[in-house]
């Protein structure tokens, strides 16, 4: 027998079920990403192993919130089904890429280059991750602020 212990896996861990780790955490009202404890790169989508580096060392931080608009469209909705929808891929400071929607702005008015900063929603318990233009700010004024 070895004299090496045994860890122990607590049923609640994050490493076990990502996505729903950070759908509860967004319920919350808190927004975490993953970082690769091997290579030291972000991570997202939820996921139990590095798509870089294949290391399950996968750590949650939380993200600056800062982002730049990748890509842009809008989904045509009636209004009385809520009116016209932006659907946007925004690429985080961190080096991923994940898709939300812009809510300050008009659909059409959300523009391809455009600085965004995160925020969470929570609408009846269940938090929905949504970005803000930030007008006339570039990337290292952001930070300064």
């Amino acid at each position: 027998m070895s004299d090496q212990a045994t860890p122990t896996q607590p049923q609640a861990r994050p490493q076990a079920q990502p996505q729903a780790y950070y759908q509860a955490e967004l319920d919350a009202g808190r927004w975490q990403i993953q970082r690769c404890g091997g290579c030291g790169q972000h991570v997202f989508f939820p996921r139990v192993g590095c798509p870089h580096c294949g290391a399950a060392a996968l750590d949650w931080v939380t993200p600056s919130g800062g982002g730049t608009v990748y890509a842009v469209t809008t989904v045509r909705r009636k209004p009385a089904e809520g009116g016209d929808l932006n659907v946007s891929l925004i690429d985080l400071d961190e080096g991923v890429r994940l898709m939300s929607r812009v809510v300050n702005r008009a659909p059409e008015a959300v523009t391809i280059g455009q600085r965004v900063r995160a925020r969470v929603q929570v609408t009846e318990g269940q938090g929905l991750l949504v970005f803000e233009a930030i007008d006339d700010v570039s990337p290292a004024a952001e930070g300064a602020a």
